[in-house]
């Protein structure tokens, strides 16, 4: 037993002694995790998302969506249309959005700020592993649960007696069954003609498994408001495929104000087109929209599912947003590693990849390695260091693999970026949690030990015994003839500091007879690439010699 016992005391003073010699001076600094996420400078189509891991991780956003090196100043981007030369998606052109991604129904609001959006006690809501986008989606299925959504600005699109231009509607369906005559969305208003009041009104139908798109009063003459002219055109558009209950589909229905086109695609699909004019065709008269008064939304007037990101537009869009995630990129700011010397061992990091299949939440967790995954979900990783922090940006970028040890990264000031991959559906996003950057702090040789001072004619000689850090370089022989300063001129050797190289013993010559002299000798290493010549450590203790004839 007692043998037993001090093999098992031998094995734990050897671990302790190897991991103390191997992980000696290793310092962290940690991004993300417990540490937050506030040293992210910059990131695009990239979001904070809590109910992924314990703390918030970063992962691709589902409604405002980024390409690296595509030119865009929102970062706003989405899946390709059937018409290429309609506007693209863009923050700058959206006029309404309501992601019901609020914690409860009654907070429900649209984001772009130009309406107000009321939900009753009655309405519902799911979680992230319902909804189609980010954390929520509203629920519908009981009549006193629908949604009314009111004009809150004069700078939105459907204010009171407004002349449309272009616009598109967007929004995720999930149905449940898709009975004739559901109401999904809907507008209304009242509209002055000739002192009479007309009903104005849009309406998203579900009839025989499809969504029929109906026109009332609404595409108005363009000389309507003259004298005598009132004249409305009303227009009907029925999809062509049947809306698949308990799936996810997207509808976009969009006007073109130059051709009078109006166009119904589902999934990025065009379903139906028709014109806006008296013929009905192309390369005629366009009757534009009028908006009435006091209009308002209703969704899920009597429809049974959910509803996902509503979206409307100021533009005639010509990219659906039918993908969920797309890419992103993130950039930290200027990380201090407290020392020019400094350099970066390895940087360990977690991660995985999210999504919803089939209603259930997929979470795919990994430590350090590649992040790439089976379905093209990726993240890629970058570095970049100077000792100037404003000099970062003309640094490049360096690719490093998360736990790899990382050379020839030395200097004060670190960047870390990273660019996030979708999979190749658009269904999964790859999520970051934490990222721990290990270094070595830049810490300067530690001083000679046992310096000796003898006094010879004309000059002292110096001796000590080597600094017992590894990394020393050469030595500095500092001197002065006045106690403190340590930056004397009088020797031939030359003025102090005295680069004396990895020499243990140096004369300083030149020096006056019957003066009394101080002297330190320090360590020093070299940073590379730093303005520095030296990068100098403690000073040894001070000694002191008068120079005598002999």
């Amino acid at each position: 037993m007692k043998k037993i016992l001090s093999i098992v005391f031998l094995l734990y003073i050897f671990l302790f002694v190897y991991g103390s010699v191997f992980g000696i001076g290793e310092r962290t600094i940690s991004i993300g995790g417990s540490s937050t996420w506030k040293n992210i400078e910059t990131r695009a189509g990239i979001i904070e998302a809590g109910d992924v891991r314990p703390y918030p991780v970063l992962l691709l956003s589902s409604s405002a969506n980024y390409s690296p090196g595509v030119s865009s100043s929102n970062g706003y981007l989405a899946a390709a249309g059937v018409h290429g030369n309609f506007s693209a998606l863009a923050e700058s052109s959206l006029d309404m959005s309501v992601s019901f991604d609020e914690r409860e129904s009654g907070l429900f609001r649209d984001t772009a700020g130009m309406y107000r959006v009321r939900s009753p006690f009655g309405s519902q809501r799911v979680d992230r592993s319902m909804a189609r986008s980010g954390s929520g989606a509203a629920l519908f299925g009981r009549s006193d649960g629908n949604v009314t959504i009111e004009v809150q600005s004069r700078n939105a699109l459907f204010a009171s007696g407004k002349r449309i231009g272009d616009f598109s509607i967007e929004f995720w369906l999930y149905p449940y069954s898709m009975e004739n005559g559901e109401k999904i969305f809907s507008w209304a208003s009242s509209i002055p003609v000739n002192k009479n009041t007309l009903m104005q009104r849009i309406q998203c139908i579900a009839s025989r498994n499809r969504i029929n798109w109906s026109f009332v009063n609404f595409f108005a003459d363009p000389g309507f408001g003259m004298p005598d002219n009132s004249a409305f055109i009303n227009l009907e558009l029925a999809g062509n495929a049947p809306i698949v209950p308990k799936t996810w589909s997207h509808h976009l229905i969009r006007f073109d104000s130059v051709t009078g086109m109006v166009e119904y695609l589902v999934n990025g699909k065009s379903e139906a087109i028709t014109y806006a004019t008296k013929t009905r065709r192309e390369n005629s008269e366009v009757f534009t929209p009028v908006t009435g008064n006091n209009g308002s939304f209703l969704l899920g007037e009597s429809y049974t599912g959910l509803m996902d990101e509503l979206k409307i537009h100021n533009g005639c869009i010509g990219r659906s947003s039918v993908q969920k995630y797309y890419s992103g990129r993130m950039e930290t700011a200027p990380i201090d590693l407290g020392d020019d010397a400094s350099s970066v061992v390895r940087l360990d990091i977690t991660g995985g990849r999210t999504g919803v299949n089939r209603n259930s939440v997929i979470n795919e967790f990994r430590e350090n390695g590649k992040f790439r995954f089976s379905d093209d979900t990726e993240i890629n990783f970058f570095i970049r260091y100077s000792n100037n922090p404003w000099l970062l940006t003309s640094k490049s970028w360096d690719v490093f693999t998360p736990g790899s040890d990382i050379k020839n990264i030395q200097g004060r000031f670190v960047q870390i970026a990273a660019d996030f991959y979708s999979s190749a559906d658009g269904e999964t996003s790859p999520y970051l949690e934490k990222i721990n950057i290990i270094y070595l702090p830049g810490e300067p040789p530690l001083p000679p030990r046992n310096v000796i001072a003898v006094a010879v004619d004309g000059g002292v000689q110096l001796r000590w015994r080597h600094s017992p850090d590894s990394n020393t370089e050469g030595y500095l022989v500092y001197y002065s003839s006045v106690r403190g300063e340590l930056f004397g001129e009088d020797a031939a050797s030359g003025r102090s500091p005295i680069d004396v190289g990895m020499n243990n013993s140096a004369l300083i010559d030149g020096l006056q007879n019957g003066t009394l002299y101080y002297f330190k000798v320090a360590g020093y290493n070299r940073i590379e690439g730093s303005s520095a010549k030296y990068h100098a450590g403690e000073f040894s203790a001070e000694v002191t010699a008068r120079p005598l004839r002999q």
